[in-house]
């Protein structure tokens, strides 16, 4: 059965993730604001993946254009797939 979350993510340009998932596996990311072209390819590439292996891949990545420069929407949204599992 698909379930719904909604993130709010902090110290990035985007503004809110909207992960639909089934199980443990992504069917889909919205990410409302940021670099339109990075934040679709990166939506594109996590859809079919396992939750694990998302927060794998993403977690710890750094952007320097974040308001602190300690994470990234993708380590954003490494943080909202482990509030899933």
């Amino acid at each position: 059965m698909e379930k719904e979350i909604i993130y709010i993510p902090e110290n990035v340009c985007s503004r809110k993730y909207v992960i639909t998932y089934d199980n443990s596996i992504i069917k889909n990311i919205h990410i409302i604001g940021g670099c339109p072209g990075n934040t679709l390819g990166l939506s594109n590439l996590l859809k079919g993946m396992e939750i694990s292996k998302a927060i794998s891949l993403l977690e710890g990545i750094k952007c320097p254009g974040s308001k602190n420069g300690q994470t990234s929407c993708p380590d954003q949204i490494s943080l909202a797939l482990k509030s899933i599992s």
